[in-house]
């Protein structure tokens, strides 16, 4: 079940309606507010939108990359795996 979960980020009160828990909403809101940080402590007269739109694109980024990296874990596994059975497959096969 949603719940509202207002938050402050650059000086702004923002409303999020999530049914994540309270642990995840922390650390999601955490994540934002440290990269946004970072991207206002190095460009001090980007506006507010354009550091979330920089911020946003960052975390995109991020997200991709893992997601791939991901993808090409379970295809390791997945292989893995294949080559284990067959090992199995063929000593089983000898006794």
């Amino acid at each position: 079940m949603q719940r509202l979960v207002r938050f402050e980020v650059l000086g702004q009160e923002y409303p999020l309606y999530t049914d994540a828990t309270e642990e995840d909403v922390k650390e999601i809101l955490d994540l934002v507010k440290n990269q946004l940080e970072t991207y206002a402590k190095s460009s001090t007269t980007l506006p507010a939108n354009k550091l979330a739109i920089l911020t946003s694109l960052n975390m995109a980024g991020k997200y991709v990359k893992l997601k791939r990296e991901f993808e090409q874990y379970k295809q390791m596994v997945v292989e893995t795996a294949g080559l284990m059975k067959t090992k199995i497959d063929n000593s089983l096969e000898f006794k």
